[in-house]
């Protein structure tokens, strides 16, 4: 049923006045009027409402936790996995990254876009990487921040600007632990204690803040003096390397040397326990045997003086190089005067040296 936007104008203008009005007719109208439908339009509120109701449902990715907010303020907590919530105004829902790990670098900026001055090479930033060292001098620190979200909640409400704390915090770590430490340390060996200290420095004022964040690692990537000492740094530095370097290879060589000269010396001493037992060995044996011999020669001494006797001239006798002259006793006495036994002692040296030797036929064996 349609309208007659006309046919209303007329009847408003019966009604002025000076006019009868038509109370029958208009009010045959303002029924008809109420009794319209319009099915067109609840249709559209219809499906309205569905979609509004439709908008709670979320979804929350396995590296995310969901952070439900009612009117504004913190609710629940939901895991990965696909959650509901009360339409909005009534609840909201924040879905941070608790795996992910950002970075944050201080004192230098990398320059990843073509606007930066050239492609692959760090900005410097002075104001944030001049420091104090402990000593009362200046020192240029590049450094990065690692870190991660360990509590989404405290992470949400406790802290608005997250990564200005982080770095804020991060600067006065590092500024107090290098102004305890000598500008050697931190140009040298103690860069490694030097990231340590930071980091837990670090992690206790973030605690201190409840900020819900976790410091992963803090890494120095630039210790230098600034330009006007740096040369002299340079070759303090390269002495210290030098030095180290030195201690190495004499380390190097102890360690090689101490275990060979040990071990020489224990070949030595066992050499020598071997002589030593082996002459003790043999002392003990030419002792045991002398002393059978001297038991055997008590017992009989003119059979053991016979034997020896006869021993004796059979090894001599057994010689086929040496010339041997035996004579008879009685040949013996005769033959006494007609020695020169003036130079006997001379004709024994000759006769060792042309091999010969005189062998007495004593039966006696004296």
């Amino acid at each position: 049923m349609s309208w007659d936007w006309e046919k209303l104008q007329e009847q408003k203008q019966r009604h002025m006045p000076g006019r009868t009005p038509d109370l029958g007719g208009l009010e045959d109208k303002i029924n008809q009027f109420k009794q319209m439908k319009f099915p067109g339009v609840k249709i559209i509120v219809g499906i309205m409402a569905v979609l509004w109701l439709a908008s709670g449902v979320y979804i929350v990715e396995p590296d995310e936790v969901g952070v439900v907010q009612r009117f504004g303020a913190y609710n629940r907590t939901t895991q990965s996995g696909p959650h509901y919530h009360l339409p909005v105004p009534f609840e909201s829902v924040q879905t941070p990254k608790v795996t992910q790990v950002r970075r944050l670098e201080i004192g230098f900026r990398s320059s990843g876009q073509r606007g930066d001055v050239a492609m692959g090479q760090n900005r410097a930033f002075p104001e944030e990487a001049l420091m104090l060292t402990g000593d009362e001098n200046i020192v240029n620190v590049q450094f990065i921040v690692q870190y991660q979200i360990k509590s989404a909640q405290d992470y949400l409400f406790n802290i608005s600007q997250p990564q200005k704390t982080v770095k804020d915090a991060a600067e006065a770590a590092m500024r107090k632990v290098i102004g305890h430490n000598q500008i050697d340390n931190a140009l040298t060996t103690g860069k490694f204690t030097i990231q340590n200290d930071t980091m837990r420095l670090l992690q206790t004022i973030l605690d201190h803040y409840t900020s819900g964040i976790k410091i992963v690692a803090v890494q120095l990537q630039d210790v230098h003096p600034p330009q006007q000492v740096s040369d002299a740094f340079k070759d303090v530095a390269s002495a210290k390397e030098d030095k180290s370097r030195f201690i190495n290879e004499s380390e190097a060589y102890r360690n090689d040397l101490i275990p060979k000269t040990r071990g020489e010396v224990a070949s030595i001493e066992n050499k020598a326990e071997a002589y030593r037992q082996s002459v003790i060995r043999k002392a003990e044996g030419d002792s045991s045997r002398f002393l059978a011999v001297l038991r055997e020669y008590n017992k009989a001494k003119d059979i053991t003086r016979k034997r020896m006797y006869l021993e004796t001239m059979g090894l001599i006798l057994a010689q086929p190089d040496v010339q041997k002259l035996v004579l008879s006793e009685k040949a013996l006495q005769k033959s006494i005067p007609y020695l020169p036994l003036d130079r006997l002692g001379e004709r024994s040296q000759v006769g060792r040296a042309s091999g010969s030797s005189i062998v007495s036929g004593n039966k006696g064996g004296n």
